[in-house]
């Protein structure tokens, strides 16, 4: 006669370890997602750096030797003076930050709808109470992975500094984590974290208001029923929007994380992610806060799609 232990240990895993499996499954998908959308995150962060105008205070002259190319001919241009393969360099602490990232995410986001929100009196979750656990879930887990995105952001540029004859900052991965730490300690690996988290709150708030607003907005209002049509509309509207609001964070974040450091790992051209800023729209205009774009929307949507 069975027991309610055997019972247990010979359940599925999944009835036994369930935020475990969801976890792992989330994890995988979003491994799949960004091996097969690297490539344009990898042209989103060469088109954010370049043209960088407060590079001009140290004397690079790259700026000018180097005329801005848009995100076909920047990938184009990485395949044709790196090699094919070059459009993966970085990936492995890219797959790290969204593990990281992932799992921070995830667990903040449980503990906050079960504990702090909790649903309403006829189990609804309201869509304010997702909005702002999802801005607060994804600032806690972007705050976390924030180590692994500077060494992605670096290692993505190394290419670059390669054919501008400079010398390569890193041997790989775990030499990059390395170095950051013998050079700025903990607080190194957290360099360019403020625009990082604005980023993660921007972007959920703008994903996660834009996709149920448009959704149903289009079961209510149009022919459209609850299917994968109203999902992909939604997605594709809900990712333009987070990509708008997100952007000039990011690239804020690419630049103070890319940027040239002394021995004891300060920055050289940005005191904060407010000169930056300044400086990026005061040398660059304005829209360089919106380099990058194009690629950003499209790897966000098809990130979506794929997950």
């Amino acid at each position: 006669m069975s027991t309610p232990d055997d019972a247990e240990r010979l359940s599925p895993l999944a009835q036994r370890w369930p935020r475990a499996c969801k976890f792992l499954l989330s994890g995988c998908a979003a491994t799949v997602a960004e091996l097969a959308t690297f490539p344009l995150d990898l042209t989103k962060t060469r088109l954010q750096i370049q043209g960088e105008a407060a590079l001009a205070r140290l004397g690079d002259g790259a700026t000018e030797s180097a005329p801005y190319r848009g995100m076909v001919r920047t990938a184009l241009g990485i395949v044709q003076e790196e090699g094919f393969l070059k459009l993966w360099q970085g990936v492995t602490p890219a797959i790290y930050r969204h593990i990281v990232y992932s799992g921070g995410r995830m667990v903040t986001y449980e503990h906050l709808r079960e504990v702090v929100f909790g649903k309403s009196e006829d189990k609804h979750y309201p869509l304010w109470k997702s909005v702002i656990g999802g801005m607060m879930a994804g600032v806690v887990g972007q705050f976390l992975a924030n180590p692994t995105d500077l060494v992605k952001v670096q290692m993505q540029m190394e290419g670059k500094r390669k054919l501008e004859g400079k010398p390569l900052r890193f041997r790989g991965v775990h030499h990059a984590f390395a170095k950051i730490l013998a050079e700025g300690g903990i607080r190194g690996l957290w360099a360019g974290w403020v625009p990082n988290i604005q980023r993660a709150a921007l972007v959920n708030m703008g994903d996660l208001t834009t996709y149920d607003t448009v959704k149903h907005y289009l079961v209510l209002n149009t022919p459209l029923e609850d299917n994968i049509v109203t999902h992909g509309l939604s997605s594709l509207c809900s990712g333009l929007v987070a990509s708008i609001l997100g952007t000039p964070a990011d690239v804020i974040k690419s630049r103070i994380m890319n940027q040239p450091r002394d021995k004891q790992g300060r920055g050289l051209l940005y005191k904060s992610s407010t000169d930056c800023l300044i400086q990026a729209v005061q040398g660059e205009g304005f829209l360089s806060l919106y380099k990058g774009f194009l690629p950003s929307w499209l790897r966000m949507d098809l990130s979506v799609e794929a997950c």
